[in-house]
């Protein structure tokens, strides 16, 4: 805080007692501040507006406009509003200082006044006020300097856009593929844990319920104690129940053990040098994440995946990059049939199913792989087809798509890995996306 701009703080006494005025005069004598006077209401509005001072001592009783009443239009007045206003009163009245305090006052100092107290609470006052006009100083500053950082950083980022546009969805993919991988390690533990000892509790429940049998055997009339509480916990009941539960609990940890690796699959990010895979754990992870996407979307019902798969060797490729060709062909398939709600003409409606085909097939001539993917959707029209390898084209609504997922995944075989990314459609027929890899 500067000390020196507090020393010489402006104070706007309001007092109509010409003792009282000489009495505060003198009580603050010794200070730096320049004190301004004013013995009416109507002078004192006039002064404040004019001489903005730093803190107003306001007398209650005056004649014109009280106190209260010029503490109001202070406080409703733009220039003067923000200035603290101490009440000076020989009321002991505790509604009237209520009152005071609701207008906007922030003290009362009542008279007659101990010299210390009252140098004490302008002290505090004005330090109070420099310090909320410092930090409402600072806090402008501060938000100067961020939005000249926003400007820079948006700048900087249009740039980087502009730059990088082949990187942004690899970008994307790969941080996925890293928060995927981590999750599935951080399940891992635990869920071998609980795996672990569910071999122990089901065995422990099983001895016990054996143990149990055996007591009710040869003790079948126990007292009255324990035939009662076995009714209340319907013991038969849960003898029958606990084993079931058990071996859905098993059927859990699997089920959680099956998702765990194919998010493993799905994030491996060999992608300095080519390793060589198994093409179907790659696709089966990817629909192993998108799962939750292909059972009912109200009016849709389920999407069914047909897989025709054929015995392949494993191929030499980037397995990140590879899986995310497969995201984006599958997840726009998914989004093709969520858009074409309606059931083509002349189709039994019972046996009509959104569907998605995956065939694998070795190219003998070639050698390498074939992949398609293959949907009942709408279809496109040789205009659409045209473009949709094209960067930033889509056909999705704002917000629903970049346009780059394409356009990426023919870069990904077609450059990375020396294959081909073909599309065939017709409107009412369906797209399918033919992709071909060299074994090596």
């Amino acid at each position: 805080m500067n000390e020196t701009y507090f020393e010489n703080a402006i104070i706007l006494i309001v007092d109509d007692n010409k003792t009282n005025l000489q009495l505060i005069s003198t009580a603050i004598a010794n200070s730096r501040w320049e004190i301004l006077v004013a013995t009416d209401g109507e002078s004192a509005l006039e002064q404040a507006a004019y001489a903005q001072p730093h803190l107003i001592l306001l007398d209650v009783m005056m004649p014109g406009i009280d106190g209260f009443e010029t503490c109001q239009r202070l406080k409703a007045n733009e220039l003067t509003q923000d200035i603290p206003i101490i009440f000076m009163t020989s009321l002991s009245d505790t509604t009237d200082k209520v009152k005071g305090l609701s207008i906007g006052a922030v003290d009362y100092i009542t008279k007659p006044f101990q010299t210390e107290e009252f140098l004490a609470r302008i002290n505090v006052h004005l330090k109070l006020r420099f310090l909320t006009k410092q930090l409402a100083q600072q806090k402008l500053e501060l938000e100067q300097r961020v939005q000249e950082r926003t400007a820079e950083l948006s700048q900087a980022l249009h740039e980087l856009k502009q730059s990088q546009l082949q990187l942004v969805q690899s970008e994307k993919m790969s941080a996925l593929g890293q928060l995927v991988a981590g999750v599935a390690h951080e399940i891992n533990n635990p869920v071998g844990f609980i795996k672990g000892n569910l071999n122990y509790i089901s065995q422990y429940t099983s001895n016990l319920i054996q143990h149990l049998q055996l007591y009710r055997y040869y003790y079948s009339n126990p007292v009255s104690e324990i035939k009662i509480h076995a009714q209340t916990i319907d013991l038969d009941e849960m003898i029958q129940d606990v084993p079931r539960v058990l071996s859905s609990m098993g059927l859990g940890v699997e089920r959680i053990c099956e998702i765990s690796h194919s998010l493993r699959t799905f994030s491996r990010s060999d992608n300095s040098t080519k390793v060589a895979i198994d093409i179907h754990q790659g696709i089966e992870s990817t629909l192993m994440i998108l799962k939750h996407r292909l059972k009912v979307n109200n009016p849709r019902q389920p999407i069914k995946i047909i897989k025709n798969y054929n015995d392949l060797p494993d191929v030499e490729c980037y397995p990140g990059p590879i899986n995310q060709v497969f995201m984006n062909i599958i997840a726009n398939a998914i989004d093709a049939l969520d858009e074409s709600l309606n059931i083509p003409e002349n189709l039994d409606t019972e046996q009509y199913f959104k569907e998605i085909i995956i065939s694998t097939q070795l190219n003998y001539a070639n050698q390498g792989v074939i992949i398609s993917i293959k949907d009942n959707g709408n279809g496109m029209n040789p205009e659409v087809q045209e473009h949709i390898f094209e960067q930033f084209f889509t056909t999705k609504a704002v917000g629903k798509g970049t346009g780059l997922g394409l356009s990426i995944s023919r870069q990904i075989i077609e450059e990375k890995h020396l294959g081909k990314l073909n599309c065939i459609s017709a409107l009412g027929k369906g797209t399918e996306f033919i992709i071909e890899l060299p074994i090596k």
